[in-house]
């Protein structure tokens, strides 16, 4: 019984927050953005046509930093419009548990981001016209740009928690998903090489998304990588309760 009512909060949670945002032009807005932009660098700078080979990496080699700007703009309104408005208070004191609403607030926004990346399956019909590409990638890309949009939108969520300014909780946001998507960088391991002991490099290294996704994005769908994304997401939104909780006592 105590599941079931587990589900139906988090669906309650879940329903009013996606009628929010579709009820919105600002979530057509960004998904017509998204389009355009990822749409533009795979066929104008990553020179898709040019390059010979039917298949997505030009495509997904560009989520990340999307992700980076526009998941955060999709998360600063979590919380910090709750905060701006005065409505965390009653939004806290309903029978439902924080860790209902943060799930549910969470996965209404992980659908929306989900909605658009959908949205991108023209890339997949052309590369099906113009060759014939291995659909093991295809897949485990889309799996894994949808589990690495979940990690930024669990750190956007957080930041948004820590402040009532939608414009400082995107900025903490992109800095935080910039740090995990450099901590892998060459440039970044050879500054820690000349100070850190190399089992530090190697924990910095691990914490990148880019070295868990671009596996996914070969084909790869190792457990360890969709394990330290689902991490991720555990940790942020673990994070986002004990930071509520804070501003409910």
């Amino acid at each position: 019984m105590k599941f079931q009512e587990i589900i139906t909060h988090v669906s309650a949670i879940f329903k009013r927050e996606i009628m929010a945002y579709f009820g919105s032009p600002v979530a057509y807005v960004f998904i017509a953005i998204f389009l355009l932009l990822i749409g533009f660098f795979t066929f104008n700078i990553s020179n898709f046509f040019e390059m010979g080979q039917a298949d997505l990496r030009a495509f997904f080699e560009w989520h990340p930093w999307l992700y980076m700007f526009l998941v955060p703009a999709v998360a600063m309104r979590l919380w910090a419009e709750e905060l701006r408005m005065g409505t965390i208070e009653l939004v806290l004191t309903l029978p439902i548990t924080p860790q209902e609403i943060i799930l549910g607030k969470f996965l209404a926004a992980w659908a929306f981001i989900g909605v658009a990346l959908a949205l991108t399956f023209p890339m997949v019909i052309t590369v099906f016209y113009l060759g014939d590409p291995d659909l093991g990638p295809i897949i485990s890309g889309y799996i894994g740009s949808f589990l690495m949009a979940g990690a930024f939108l669990s750190v956007g969520s957080m930041t948004s928690a820590m402040t009532r300014s939608q414009v400082i909780s995107f900025i903490l946001a992109v800095v935080i998903c910039l740090f995990f998507i450099l901590a892998g960088f060459p440039p970044v391991t050879a500054v820690l090489a000349d100070w850190a002991p190399r089992w530090v490099i190697g924990i910095v290294s691990s914490l990148s998304f880019l070295s868990h996704f671009v596996s996914m994005q070969r084909g790869v769908l190792d457990l360890r990588d969709i394990l330290y994304f689902c991490s991720v997401i555990c940790f942020m939104l673990f994070a986002n309760g004990i930071i509520l909780q804070q501003k409910r006592a």
